[in-house]
């Protein structure tokens, strides 16, 4: 089993994905969003880069009655049905429903990962499944979202989380490159909790918009036991 870390999606190169499966890693918050939507019963999560390509696709699925979801600086982008709250996608929000999501780093870092064999969605959210879902596979190979094309403390502790999981109780041979050990041994110090979040960049540029409640929700591991998978860009959560 090969274990990689990309601290940033720009890190990635379609040789590093091609035969793999891909974990993307936005906690703050576009993955966690997915996670909870789909949790909720959203249809499916198509991302996209930009305001305008949202709207694009948001257009393809009218009659679908699908919902524009993102943000810009941290806010819901004017104009758009939802935000990107773990709080606002509720059952009664999302259920049924296409969402069309463009957000500042996580949709961007889902499609740098685009060449992998598989695309999974990961967060604090479902931390187990994930895990369980990757163990054993040949590759694979984590994308941290980053912060404006930065390393981010919160991701990399997610990433560092998911792979200690994988790595429990393992007993075949493993080969981790240095980001990698670099993620689990961060994750090793740091608890996943929202006081930790707090501290990160990303916590705090939430907590500068008003939006530090969402910390908590960002935190709260192994809420849901579903492993988003992105298949010709929809992002669904196929049961197992």
């Amino acid at each position: 089993m090969k274990l990689s870390v990309c601290f940033t999606p720009a890190e990635v190169r379609p040789e590093s994905v091609e035969g793999a499966t891909a974990v993307v890693i936005d906690v703050v918050r576009a993955t966690s969003c997915i996670v909870e939507a789909l949790a909720n019963g959203a249809r499916g999560v198509l991302p996209a880069i930009s305001i305008e390509e949202a709207g694009r696709l948001r257009d393809t699925l009218d009659g679908d009655g699908a919902l524009l979801c993102g943000e810009r600086q941290g806010l819901r982008i004017e104009g758009f049905d939802l935000g990107n709250s773990p709080a606002e996608f509720t059952r009664e929000a999302v259920a049924g429903r296409h969402l069309v999501m463009t957000t500042t780093n996580g949709t961007r870092a889902l499609m740098a990962a685009v060449g992998a064999d598989r695309v999974l969605a990961a967060s604090f959210l479902n931390l187990g499944a994930v895990a369980d879902a990757i163990r054993g596979d040949a590759s694979v190979v984590v994308v941290c979202a980053g912060k404006a094309g930065d390393f981010a403390m919160d991701d990399t502790v997610c990433a560092g989380h998911i792979l200690r999981r994988v790595l429990n109780g393992w007993t075949g041979p493993v080969a981790m490159d240095e980001r990698a050990r670099a993620a689990v041994e961060l994750a090793g110090l740091h608890e996943v909790s929202g006081e930790m979040l707090a501290d990160t960049e990303a916590g705090k540029a939430l907590v500068d918009v008003g939006l530090g409640g969402d910390l908590a929700l960002c935190a709260g591991a192994d809420r849901h036991k579903i492993v988003p998978m992105m298949c010709d860009r929809v992002i669904t959560a196929p049961s197992r």
